[in-house]
């Protein structure tokens, strides 16, 4: 049997100037070589591919990339963290893509950046990490000093990529700093990464960008966050007498897009199926924080048709991503 061409789409790296200007130093910063992989695109990169059978990287800056700088110092550096990015891929075309940073603490400086990196650097889309910071706040997307972004997006017909970040330290006072000692990741990709970047997603569906912006697209990781399992219930609750009408659950299906990105659950992947169609899952690693081999294997014992399989790994993609 021919083998599907593999896409994946949420692998990391992390520029050289960038990573000067991260305050938080997770346990990665203190991991050689996990740092390692982070900081190269080549050949290390690329033999780790070949030995987990993936064909094409779309590489994305890790966190928390710019979301937390000025808008003075996000908008300069990521022109230059793009554009270095961009020299990369082209050192290796058929193995690479990209996704930009942008400067979000200046939306419309975000947005002008996510056009150049597309029509000039021709990346696919952007990604962005949780909250952003702007006078002293911790903002969401749904904000609608946000929404030139959401409109450049449409107009470029790319995704936006919403990854998830460090909380707010608020919610990490009061939701996880008790067990942060033991079971530090619980406030990271355990459970925290989830539940803000769920929040955003449902943030979003609820603030009206998407009647605003119909054509907009949106990529979620980690098999959605969690959302497809709850959509059902969302719907049901915020559909109650005395609720703004919302077609909550239609909307998130027409506009989102999930990934397996460091979520290789069969179950969880067989609901996300069966909620949002083979046809809006893309398969993704989550490179270097996850090996990129036991996600091959794992997609090789889920119980789907070869069809909905080939949408997963690369199919979906081509279309989202014009790959």
């Amino acid at each position: 049997m021919k083998k599907d061409f593999v896409v994946a789409l949420e692998e990391h790296y992390w520029d050289t100037e960038v990573q000067t200007h991260f305050k938080e130093r997770g346990p990665e910063m203190r991991n050689p070589e996990m740092l390692a992989r982070l900081n190269d695109l080549g050949e290390l990169r690329l033999k780790e591919m070949d030995e987990g059978g993936i064909d094409l990287q779309v590489l994305s800056h890790g966190a928390p990339a710019l979301q937390r700088l000025d808008a003075e110092t996000a908008v300069a550096l990521g022109r230059r963290a793009n554009d270095r990015l961009h020299q990369a891929i082209l050192k290796h075309p058929a193995r690479f893509a990209g996704f930009a940073v942008l400067p979000t603490a200046d939306p419309k400086g975000a947005a002008d950046e996510l056009e150049r990196a597309v029509t000039q650097l021709g990346f696919k889309g952007a990604m962005v990490h949780g909250l952003t910071l702007i006078g002293g706040q911790n903002l969401f997307l749904d904000d609608k000093r946000f929404w030139p972004i959401f409109e450049r997006a449409q107009a470029l017909d790319v995704p936006i990529y919403m990854h998830p970040a460090v909380p707010h330290k608020a919610v990490i006072d009061a939701y996880y700093k008790d067990y942060l000692d033991q079971f530090p990741g619980l406030m990271t990709a355990g459970w925290g990464f989830g539940v803000e970047t769920a929040t955003q997603g449902i943030r979003l569906v609820l603030s009206g960008v998407f009647e605003a912006y119909p054509k907009l697209k949106i990529i979620l990781g980690h098999l959605g966050e969690g959302l497809p399992f709850h959509l059902w219930r969302i719907n049901m609750t915020l559909a109650r007498q005395g609720n703004r009408s919302t077609p909550f659950r239609d909307t998130f299906r027409e506009h989102f897009w999930i990934t397996t990105s460091g979520n290789f659950s069969t179950p969880s992947l067989l609901c996300s199926v069966m909620e949002m169609g083979a046809d809006r899952i893309l398969f993704s690693i989550d490179y270097p924080f996850v090996p990129n081999p036991p996600g091959l294997k794992w997609m090789d014992t889920v119980p789907l048709s070869a069809e909905d399989k080939t949408k997963i790994l690369s199919g979906t993609a081509k279309r989202l991503l014009k790959l």
